[in-house]
């Protein structure tokens, strides 16, 4: 088949099954509430951050691009950023990179070893996938997701089948991430970490936690979940990126002074590109100025208070209007995995229908997108509810109430419809 044809075709077939995937009209959004966005603080909105970033930038000796390749010119302001995040995350050193994508890249496809097995949740990110797909471990094994139960078989496993690692020969890692951006979960760390020290003794066990979504959010001055617990000397690399909570771009790898030296040899997705401009590295100082001083703690405690609003009220008229589980539904309520709370920003609203229930809500002022196949499991469709500091509680009951007002019209709807063909099918009968 020709080329275009082909295209041509394979773009038709998604059309077909509705999961063509389209840039959003930008002007049409603009008068609508947003429950979209992973600006999770709305410090893209904050005029503080606006004014420091260009007061920072008025000063600023370099301003404009990068030059080229860290490798061949390591900018005063990056290596700067660098040292301030190794200081301030507590970890050993940094190394950053273009996007949270290119650093999982970077990562799985350098570190792990011939002979090595990489363990992951199923609902990893698709940058992890990509990274493990060029790896050279031997061995790929996914866990169902949030399951330690899944994660010890696999691990187990794993031993038993190779010989290398059960001797320490060779390494095992595990990939995680401590808030899944489609779902809303959190891992459970704690346990993570104790199964993966049981049945790896010798220290060949290793743990990845991707902390995009959860940077800024969680933890001590926004430091994350693995801060918030404690356990920065039991995880062997974590990915804070900027591009959410923080309104910046970019991210960082927190690594060993031996990891971060081997990426800087062998991670092609950070050698072979152009480094952040000193631009970008200039807006994410200054959105870690916001962490530092703690105003980000202010904005994710309101946050997270907006969070547990609106699943409690959503889920009380779910039971109270007696709406079907088959067509709208929360997940089932997570247990308490980090420093007391359960909450987050991000919410799946559980659908079949999850076009026609964003399409209402646009209607009503709000704007929370589909999500569909193949973003999400086949079966699993929802309308993923991002929440924000600058929300207010008003746009959360608003957003409850139009939800079940959709819920009830689509149920009134199909009883009309199942009414009406009961009428039919008896005067068929007479």
């Amino acid at each position: 088949m020709p080329l275009n044809d082909s295209l041509h075709a394979a773009l038709a077939s998604r059309e077909k099954r509705l999961i063509r995937r389209k840039l959003y009209d930008p002007a049409a959004d603009a008068h609508l509430v947003d429950f979209s966005t992973n600006d999770y603080l709305s410090l893209s909105r904050s005029a503080v951050l606006r004014t420091r970033f260009l007061a920072r930038l008025n000063v600023a000796p370099e301003v404009l691009g990068s030059g080229g390749s860290r490798l061949l010119v390591n900018g005063h302001a990056h290596a700067a950023l660098e040292a301030r995040l190794t200081a301030f995350f507590r970890a050993p050193a940094a190394l950053l990179f273009n996007s949270g994508f290119d650093a999982n890249v970077g990562f799985f496809t350098a570190i792990p070893q011939p002979g090595d097995a990489i363990v992951y949740d199923e609902h990893i990110h698709a940058s992890v996938h990509d990274g493990m797909r060029a790896s050279r471990a031997a061995a790929r094994v996914p866990f169902s997701h949030n399951s330690v139960r899944g994660l010890r078989e696999a691990l187990s496993r794993l031993r038993e089948e190779r010989p290398g690692l059960a001797s320490g020969e060779n390494s095992v890692f595990v990939a995680v991430e401590t808030l899944y951006s489609m779902d809303g979960t959190i891992a459970p760390l704690v346990q993570i970490v104790e199964a993966l020290e049981e049945l790896f003794p010798k220290g060949n066990g290793y743990l990845v936690v991707d902390e995009a979504h959860a940077t800024g959010v969680y933890g001590p001055q926004g430091r994350g979940l693995v801060a918030a617990l404690g356990l920065e000397d039991k995880v062997f690399a974590r990915l804070h990126t900027f591009g959410k909570a923080l309104a910046a771009t970019g991210a960082v790898l927190l690594v060993t002074p031996l990891v971060r030296d081997y990426l800087l040899n062998y991670a092609r997705s950070l050698i072979y590109t152009t480094s952040l401009s000193n631009a970008n590295i200039v807006a994410a100082d200054c959105s870690f100025d916001m962490l530092e001083d703690g105003s980000a703690e202010k904005l994710a405690s309101q946050l997270l208070a907006l969070s547990a609003r609106f699943t409690s009220s959503l889920r009380a008229e779910l039971a109270a209007r007696r709406i079907p589980a088959s067509l709208l539904s929360l997940p089932a309520l997570a247990s308490e995995t980090h420093a007391g709370s359960a909450s987050t920003p991000i919410i799946a609203v559980l659908t079949p229908h999850p076009r026609p229930l964003s399409a209402h809500l646009r209607v009503r002022g709000l704007n929370a997108r589909p999500i569909t196949w193949p973003t999400v499991p086949k079966g699993a469709d929802r309308v993923r509810v991002c929440l924000h500091a600058e929300n207010s509680r008003e746009d959360v009951d608003r957003l409850v109430s139009a939800t079940i007002e959709w819920a009830e019209s689509w149920q009134a709807a199909q009883d009309a419809v199942k009414r009406e063909a009961g009428t039919i099918l008896a005067h068929a009968k007479l």
